[in-house]
């Protein structure tokens, strides 16, 4: 029999799976909201059709003008929970608040604030694209994008290691280690490639939103057994929000995340994976985010020097796609190799973790 030398803290687990049932109750009752602005302002995608992108435009051309920025619901309901129970829980004397409260400077403050401010800067590059601004009409380039995951990563790089002092990494079952400045290039490389990479992979629907829920579960059980409570709450709100977001999300979708959506979880999955100081199992809890972007650095640097393409089209998912795979099957077959990939990262990010005896 498997014993803990720590009692199981039942208050704590009400509190986690609390937050995450009101997020999603939250978000499904919003949602008619949003998708009734976003539908009357026809603030749809546009799919490009300039000749740069021939497979990907004849296999999306059905989805043109289908609304985007659905992500607002996921971090606009996590944000209006934190910044509500913060308030009745300041105001007011009612334990229940207190107990949901989950904002606070040391645990949560930074992640919902980086997140945020990715957010805003996804949103403007939603609407460049819907309004046709930017190169090609199709709002910011590659490179732009890249620039601004970098500057997002280094408000939040700085923020770690000049004000919280954080300098060191851990690897599971074997220690702490110090590695002084480079914790910034280090804390930087993650924001931006989990922004990148979730960017890439938010191609079809319902596949962005379903291989990442199992990841912020994850990061949740990891911040709960290090005793971070309100980050396990917060990532809980996150997998709430994202729950009723794939509830229409999934095909046909009603709308799509956008960059303001895969922008802001990116960053939120990658800092709150330095905050539990488990960046190493992000390559496992992100296996399908890694193929994804992987597969565009292949594609772009074999096209860059061979002249020739590797895949029918990149990322991975629209290479299956014009292979004859149906949607769905590529969506549900990513989602079990995510699940599958984030059970092992999590027993990688336990070990070392507790006292326990058979």
């Amino acid at each position: 029999m498997l014993a803990f030398e720590d009692p199981y803290n039942v208050y704590e687990v009400i509190r986690v799976f609390s937050i995450s049932a009101i997020s999603f109750i939250a978000a499904m009752a919003f949602t008619p909201v949003l998708t009734h602005f976003l539908y009357k302002y026809r603030l749809g995608k546009q799919i490009r059709s300039d000749g740069d992108t021939p497979i990907f435009s004849a296999l999306h051309a059905k989805k043109k003008g289908t609304p985007t920025m659905g992500g607002i619901i996921i971090w606009g309901v996590v944000l209006l929970l934190a910044l509500l129970l913060w308030v009745l829980s300041y105001l007011t004397d009612i334990s229940i608040f207190d107990s949901l409260n989950f904002l606070n400077r040391k645990e949560t403050i930074l992640p919902l604030g980086l997140m945020i401010l990715a957010a805003v800067v996804g949103m403007l590059d939603d609407l460049m694209g819907i309004f046709h601004i930017g190169p090609k009409g199709g709002g910011l380039g590659m490179k732009d994008r890249l620039l601004l995951y970098f500057f997002v990563a280094v408000v939040g790089a700085f923020w770690f290691y000049f004000k919280l002092g954080w300098d060191v990494i851990h690897i599971p079952a074997v220690g702490d280690f110090p590695i002084g400045i480079w914790y910034i290039p280090l804390f930087i490389f993650i924001i931006v490639a989990t922004s990148f990479s979730l960017n890439e992979t938010d191609g079809l629907d319902g596949l962005a939103g379903g291989v990442v829920l199992p990841a912020f579960a994850v990061l949740a059980a990891i911040a709960f057994v290090q005793g971070k409570v309100e980050l396990a709450m917060l990532c809980s709100s996150i997998i709430g929000a994202l729950l009723a977001f794939l509830w229409f999300n999934i095909n046909p979708a009603r709308f799509f995340m956008g960059d303001t959506g895969s922008m802001a979880l990116g960053v939120a999955m990658g800092t709150i994976a330095m905050l539990t100081n488990s960046f190493l199992i992000l390559p496992f809890i992100g296996f399908i985010l890694v193929i994804e972007s992987l597969s565009v650095i292949i594609q772009l640097t074999s096209k860059k020097i061979r002249h020739k393409k590797v895949f029918l089209s990149a990322p991975i998912h629209h290479h299956f796609e014009a292979k004859g795979w149906t949607e769905c099957k590529i969506v549900m077959r990513f989602w079990v190799i995510s699940y599958v990939m984030c059970a092992i990262g999590l027993v990688i990010g336990l070990l070392g973790k507790g006292s326990y005896t058979f």
